[in-house]
């Protein structure tokens, strides 16, 4: 028999998987119910969709976040029903939603986030805040101070539906999972400014088959696409821009000195919010998938 609060949760449950929300029960302490005996230590192999790919079938909802599911049945089986008898309280998968949610624990996180992301869908928590965005991924915890975030592979508290309406995973989230070293400031520039950067000239790249004003409109063009950008979007415009510079020197004897191209593209990149080690790399990748002699 299940109690009267945990059929208030399981009916949640089956709402949120309406709406594509993959979902778990959740007992005491925020924890999902613990793995059954066959289950217990992997011994199983875990679940297919996990880490380590596996053979588990389990019926039961074993394996935490793996285990949320869409499907009615599922949630609504015999092998299910000892679980809702735990619940207090419902889990989603927000990758499995194709969502992100950057968890904010405390007053100084909210703040921070107030004052440096773009507004979204905002959940009230027990201790601070959900800021729910539209994509999915890499989870990982403690980016900042407070600030966790929920997408692949982890499981977060559903605490309703919020407020205000859902926006697009912006850069400036994804680069959260970065771990960078702090530097210090050049004489009282911020940590992520870039000293003055020589220009492209012939100088240069004596190997290069263009003119100067070829290469110039092309560069300038693709730096006012990134200064456009200052709600969102700029390091993919930045690897975009890379990888249409690349394009240009493919039939160039070399060298063109494309890293000085770059440098300017990240440094564009840099003064609308993108942290310098995203800009970095988001312009190497461009210009790794078009091979161009830039040396």
């Amino acid at each position: 028999m299940i109690p009267t609060h945990a059929k208030g949760h399981l009916r949640t449950a089956l709402w949120l998987a309406e709406l594509a929300i993959p979902v778990l029960p959740l007992r005491a302490s925020k924890l999902p119910v613990g793995n059954c005996p066959a289950c217990t230590n992997s011994f199983c192999g875990d679940r297919p969709h996990m880490k380590a790919a596996g053979p588990c079938r389990c019926p039961a909802p074993c394996h935490g976040w793996a285990a949320a599911t869409t499907d009615p049945d599922v949630l609504t089986s015999p092998a299910w029903a000892r679980a809702w008898r735990q619940a207090e309280g419902v889990a989603y998968h927000p990758g499995g939603a194709h969502l992100t949610v950057v968890d904010l624990d405390h007053a100084d996180a909210v703040a921070w986030a107030r004052e440096s992301l773009p507004a979204t869908k905002v959940v009230t928590t027990t201790r601070g805040e959900h800021w729910v965005y539209r994509g999915a991924m890499q989870s990982a915890n403690k980016v900042r101070p407070g600030v966790d975030i929920k997408s692949r592979m982890q499981y977060t508290r559903w605490y309703g539906p919020g407020t205000g309406p859902i926006t697009l995973l912006p850069d400036i989230v994804r680069a959260l999972v970065v771990k960078e070293e702090s530097t210090r400031p050049l004489r009282g520039e911020v940590d992520s400014s870039s000293p003055a950067r020589a220009t492209w000239d012939r100088s240069v790249a004596t190997g290069c088959r263009h003119t100067d004003t070829f290469v110039r409109t092309g560069l300038d063009r693709g730096l006012a696409r990134i200064a456009a950008c200052r709600e969102e979007g700029a390091g993919s415009t930045a690897y975009g821009v890379a990888r249409f510079l690349a394009n240009q020197h493919t039939g160039c004897p070399g060298p063109c000195a494309l890293d000085t191209l770059g440098q300017q593209v990240i440094d564009a990149a840099v003064a609308v919010g993108v942290p310098k080690a995203y800009a970095e790399r988001a312009v190497q990748r461009g210009f790794n998938t078009v091979t161009v002699r830039t040396s």
